[in-house]
């Protein structure tokens, strides 16, 4: 049986995430995919359906609405490969008991304010020109690596090559595990 990876999509949700198909391809070879729309578990009103709504929504209860209704899914183990504000959810859940076995974030830039760490596998990948990302003082008090992706800012996942070259780590990851 394969494992379960869950795809946590950015502030836009299901809606703006065509883009989705270059991560769910190559990865359900190795992953049962469970894709969740981070508005929806957040309980985030799309009918504003602009970027500062949307994040005013999120940061005002709706994160950790999102965390508790991943929690109530019940997956057992899972693996979680997060985007922008899905992250930010993902490293919550894996905070609160959620088993994660291992957490991939691209753009997550709200983890900038996190001051703990989830117990597991952790890779964090930011565009060069993401004048959001967490600084370099952040990643050194979390003893993590910054994966800097260059020449490209914040919503660099939509883009189909940045996607192949993430779907190639975790797949490189996943062999070396798999061993």
């Amino acid at each position: 049986m394969k494992p379960v990876l869950i795809i946590l999509s950015d502030l836009w949700g299901r809606e703006k995430s065509d883009w989705i198909r270059f991560y769910t391809k190559p990865l359900s070879s190795i992953y049962t995919i469970k894709f969740y729309d981070s508005c929806d578990l957040g309980g985030v009103d799309k009918s504003v359906y602009q970027e500062s709504k949307l994040h005013e929504q999120f940061v005002n209860g709706g994160i950790l609405k999102a965390v508790e209704n991943l929690k109530a899914e019940g997956h057992k183990t899972v693996d979680i490969l997060a985007f922008s504000v899905g992250g930010v959810i993902g490293w919550k859940a894996a905070l609160n008991e959620m088993n994660v076995r291992a957490f991939f974030a691209l753009s997550s830039t709200r983890l900038r304010n996190e001051i703990q760490k989830p117990n597991c596998y952790i890779r964090l990948f930011y565009g060069e020109k993401d004048k959001y990302q967490p600084d370099s003082d952040w990643f050194e008090q979390l003893e993590l690596k910054n994966n800097i992706i260059p020449n490209v800012s914040h919503e660099m996942y939509r883009e189909e090559n940045v996607a192949r070259f993430i779907c190639q780590e975790i797949l490189a990851i996943r062999k070396v595990w798999d061993k």
